[in-house]
This record gives structure tokens, C-alpha cells and sequence, in this order.
């Protein structure tokens, strides 16, 4: 019972008290019918004993008293029929329920499907409709005020992440430029000391990245999506700018097809050069990053390949949230802050498309990215 659905509910307590209602109904008008066919059938024969009417009973008629086998046959119709007519009406009562119930809950369903649309970046649009049944309107009141608390809890946050970052650029920026000059006037300092400086500034240079990235993460809802673009001459101007980090590792960039879509240009570069930056970084010497781009009736798939040494499965579903690297050990090796791809979803999501490791072995890793040509409000994303 635990398992059926609301409406099948109503059915089944709609059936069952229809059922019972129709029996007792039945019982009632059967014995009141039966009592007056016998009462009809001693006023035909005159079946009197002593000064009082005796009850009419075909089983103690005589033999060829008609009138007593008519009746009986017709007492016995009479309860048949309304045996069937309960049935009948049981049934299409039930029907009806289950329709009159799907009707009734339509409201609820409605509830459920615009749930389901609720994004990070939509819950200023998703409030539901007040004016509804008395039954749905406090329920609809209070999902309305919980959505009104989440966005103001996440504005919060942005504001924070964003004003934190802004006000640490400024600082980090001044260490950097100083332990530079320090450097640059220096250097003839002993090794213990180069080392220390050459950490701190790697160290520095870390950080500013990190709080580049949490600003761009946090003014990401109020970027614009209106801009028209190719991604084909997009995708030349990152190669451009990635260059130097390919040829320092030996890496050749490859590129085939092209597309056009309407979203936020410099994010759109963002996702693209986080992913051609991440497949050149954790490639091997003298490897391959090849995007392809595929334009379908309704979407762009863009593949993004390299010749690495893959990724776990049991960390392809994670590699997407924030800080998470797949070799910890390795980090400073290799560099970055763990914030790029979780930069890449967050930029997918706000397009209304979808990211995933679409093939990832020991010849490489392929990640696939999916993006509409112009961004729907309603789009459901995934991981």
C-alpha cells in the first residue's frame, strides 16, 4: 500500500466505499423487494391462516400454483440484477475516481514538475503560482519563501566569495611584484635562500590564480548570454595563448569543424581554455590536445582529447568539484589550483548544456561538452 501513488489511493477508497454503500444498498432494497412480492402474492391467492396474512413462501406453495413460481423466479431475477447493477456501478465509480482524482491532483503534479526545474541559476523564476487550490496554496506559499531564503543564502555567498577574492587580489598582487624586484635585485643569494624565494613566489602566484578564479565563479550569474559567436576562431585564439605552455611540453594543438551559438563569449573562452589548459598540463611529452566540434540540429558537442595517462574511473565523476585532483601528490608539478573544471561546470551549467569524461584510458582522456545554441531557462543539467 506504501508504494501505490495518491491517486491510485483515492481509487481504491473510492471503490471500496462505493462497494460497500451499493452491498448495503443492495441487502436493504432486495429485502424490502422480496417482502412486497410476497405480500403481492398472498393478496393474489388469498393465502390467509386463521384471522392473519401468512408470509408468502414459494417453498410451501401447492403444486400448480403459478402465481408462486412466477414470483419466486422473479424475487430471484430481482436480487441477480441488483447484484450486477452494483458490480456495474462499483466499477464505473472507480473509473471515475481514478479520473476525477488525476484531475484534482493535477496541481501537484505541476508542483512536482516545476521542482524539478529548480537550478542554482533559476530560483528567482521558479516560483509557483499562489492563486491555486486552497489545499496547494499554503504548500505553494511556503515553497515560494524557501526558494526566496536559498537565493538570498546564495547571494550571500557569491558576495562574500566575490568581495574575499577582490579584496586579496590587491595584497597578493603587491607580495608578487616584491618577491620579483626582491629577485631581480638579488641574485646573488645563497641557494637555501633562492629556493625559499622561488617557493614563495610559486606559492603567490597560486593563490592570485585561485582568487581570479572565485571571482570569475562568483560574478558568473550576472554575466550576459545574448552574444553571438563561432567557436572555431575562439578555440585559434586560446591555442595562441596556450602556445607557449604546448611547446614547452612538447604538445601539438589540432582542431576540426566549427559552430555557432548564442551565450557569453568571454565564458564560453573560459571553458575552452581551462579544458585545452588541462589536457596540455597533465599530457605526456611530445602528446596531442585535439578539439573537435560538432554542430546538431539543437546543440553543440565539443570534444576536447589528449594523450595523457587517463583518469580513474572511480574519480571521473569527481574531477568537476571544486579543489579535487586526482594525484595530490603531484600538484605542484603540474600547477593550477583545482578550480578549472569545477570553472568549466559551473560555466556548462549556466549555458544550460552538460559536461562529462566521455573516454578515459592509459591512450588518453576525452572529455565531452554539450551546449544549446541559445540558453533555455528549463534546461535540466547533469554532471
Amino acid at each position: 500500500m506504501k508504494r501505490l501513488s495518491l491517486q491510485w489511493r483515492i481509487t481504491l477508497m473510492t471503490v471500496l466505499l462505493i462497494g460497500i454503500t451499493c452491498s448495503s444498498m443492495k441487502l436493504l432494497t432486495c429485502s424490502s423487494g422480496i417482502h412486497y412480492m410476497d405480500v403481492i402474492g398472498e393478496s393474489i391467492q388469498g393465502c390467509t391462516y386463521g384471522d392473519e396474512t401468512a408470509a408468502f413462501s414459494a417453498d410451501t406453495a401447492e403444486p400448480g400454483q403459478e402465481i408462486a413460481i412466477i414470483i419466486s423466479g422473479a424475487q430471484e431475477d430481482f436480487c441477480m440484477a441488483n447484484w450486477y447493477i452494483t458490480a456495474a456501478v462499483t466499477l464505473l465509480g472507480g473509473i471515475l475516481a481514478y479520473f476525477v482524482s488525476g484531475r484534482a491532483l493535477k496541481p501537484l503534479r505541476s508542483f512536482a514538475s516545476q521542482v524539478e526545474k529548480v537550478q542554482l541559476n533559476n530560483l528567482t523564476n521558479m516560483e509557483i503560482n499562489e492563486n491555486v487550490i486552497p489545499e496547494f496554496r499554503e504548500l505553494s506559499h511556503s515553497f515560494n519563501q524557501m526558494l526566496e531564503r536559498l537565493n538570498n543564502a546564495f547571494d550571500a555567498q557569491r558576495r562574500f566569495t566575490g568581495n574575499a577574492a577582490h579584496e586579496l587580489r590587491t595584497p597578493l598582487t603587491l607580495m608578487q611584484a616584491q618577491l620579483e624586484l626582491f629577485t631581480a635585485e638579488h641574485p646573488d643569494v645563497l641557494p637555501e635562500t633562492a629556493k625559499f624565494l622561488s617557493l614563495m613566489r610559486e606559492q603567490v602566484e597560486r593563490l592570485s590564480e585561485m582568487t581570479g578564479t572565485l571571482l570569475e565563479m562568483s560574478s558568473l550569474q550576472q554575466m550576459a548570454r545574448n552574444e553571438q559567436f563561432r567557436l572555431a576562431p575562439m578555440i585559434e585564439e586560446v591555442f595562441a595563448e596556450l602556445l607557449p605552455l604546448a611547446e614547452k611540453n612538447s604538445i601539438s594543438l589540432e582542431q576540426t569543424g566549427d559552430g555557432s551559438m548564442t551565450g557569453s563569449d568571454a565564458l564560453i573562452y573560459r571553458l575552452l581554455f581551462n579544458l585545452t589548459e588541462n589536457a596540455i598540463r597533465y599530457n605526456r611529452a611530445g602528446g596531442l590536445v585535439k578539439i573537435s566540434i560538432m554542430q546538431k540540429q539543437e546543440d553543440l558537442l565539443i570534444h576536447v582529447s589528449d594523450t595523457g595517462c587517463g583518469i580513474p574511473e572511480n574519480f571521473q565523476r569527481n574531477i568537476f568539484h571544486p579543489f579535487f585532483r586526482v594525484d595530490k601528490s603531484r600538484s605542484r608539478e603540474y600547477g593550477g589550483v583545482g578550480l578549472g573544471l569545477s570553472l568549466v561546470w559551473e560555466i556548462v551549467d549556466f549555458h544550460g548544456g552538460s559536461v562529462w569524461i566521455e573516454e578515459s584510458s592509459e591512450k588518453g582522456t576525452t572529455v565531452a561538452v554539450k551546449l544549446p545554441f541559445t540558453y533555455n531557462s528549463n534546461t535540466s543539467n547533469n554532471k
